[in-house]
């Protein structure tokens, strides 16, 4: 086949692929079956429960959007995983058949490489650091890093940072994971986290692990504290330490395609609304945290304030064996922010 000829046919299935992507835009946002024909419906889905922050936030967001667009505009949320897991939805962005979706940073990993860095323990000095970074050029530079992938980045949401919780004896310093069967995210950085720290990473879904730390098959698991208590961890794992080994941030993220169908009167309101909701959001994540924390001591729940410095050096040469240039760039810049 001639180069020319290759090239008429990738230019053609390009050509019916955004036609095709423009057409679901349309087809699914406006129909004339909605509640107000006349206004554009943007389809947003996710994997958390309708009283989770986030949650909540996304409604805040769709009330806001209605209000600056004077009814021109309208989000449809889809929560509790009922459209697909965050890798479907992340799917469904790229093809434009969806509008929108939160994923946690990690889960994008395998879409946008740069995002390994949110998982990577210790690269942040403390929250305020964290914020300083997801809030100035660096964090907004990240937002658009999917954009080659179809994916455009809205804004950040809080998910806390994320510690370890075992069932019989507590986790004080880096030496009592020794050998402890740790429950982690199915994440090549998190696996080499708990390794560097002398744990045993063992990768179990979210949904089984209630029953993992129940019946012995890990001794342990690791992450923030709403979502220790929101699964009532709390039953089973009575030792929680307040370690902070990571911070990764949940992302709301918009099709490319159908972002980029919108006008630039649209594309501001869309942005508006989600950027209040994210301090909405971070403003009910602090809350949530506070109420957990009661709630894990009400339970019984031992919570211990660690040496984090003892466990950081554990893992330092983890980030000192980055070999990925760009991956390394971005811890330096990260380091640089003060």
């Amino acid at each position: 086949m001639s180069k020319a000829w290759s090239s008429f046919v990738a230019g053609l299935l390009i050509g019916i692929l955004v036609a095709t992507v423009g057409f679901a835009f349309f087809l699914r946002f406006g129909s004339p079956g909605d509640a107000n024909s006349s206004a554009m419906v943007l389809k947003l889905a996710h994997g958390l429960d309708t009283n989770h922050p986030v949650h909540l936030a996304m409604e805040d967001m769709k009330t806001r959007l209605e209000e600056l667009s004077g009814g021109s505009m309208t989000i449809d949320i889809y929560p509790s995983s009922v459209l697909g897991g965050e890798t479907e939805c992340i799917e469904q962005l790229q093809n434009g058949s969806l509008a929108m979706t939160k994923t946690s940073a990690a889960a994008l990993e395998n879409f946008i490489p740069s995002m390994a860095v949110f998982s990577l323990p210790y690269v942040f000095r403390d929250e305020a650091h964290y914020w300083d970074v997801l809030e100035g050029p660096l964090g907004k530079e990240l937002l658009r890093k999917g954009e080659n992938k179809f994916l455009y980045g809205l804004c950040y949401y809080d998910a806390g940072s994320r510690n370890f919780y075992t069932k019989n004896a507590p986790i004080r310093s880096p030496e009592d994971l020794q050998g402890k069967k740790i429950r982690v995210m199915n994440s090549f950085t998190a696996i080499e986290m708990v390794k560097a720290m002398g744990g045993a990473p063992t990768p179990i879904a979210w949904g089984e692990l209630y029953s993992a730390l129940a019946q012995g098959t890990v001794d342990g698991a690791e992450n923030n504290l709403p979502s220790f208590s929101t699964n009532k961890h709390y039953e089973v794992c009575k030792h929680f330490s307040l370690d902070g080994h990571s911070r990764i941030p949940d992302m709301l993220l918009m099709s490319l395609p159908v972002w980029e169908a919108l006008s630039a009167q649209q594309q501001e309101w869309l942005q508006v609304a989600a950027n209040e909701s994210a301090e909405f959001q971070r403003e009910l994540w602090q809350e949530e945290t506070i109420a957990a924390l009661q709630k894990a001591k009400d339970e019984g729940v031992t919570v211990y304030d660690v040496d984090v410095a003892a466990f950081a050096e554990k893992v330092q040469p983890m980030l000192d064996s980055v070999e990925d240039p760009e991956m390394q760039s971005w811890l330096e810049r990260i380091r640089e922010v003060n």
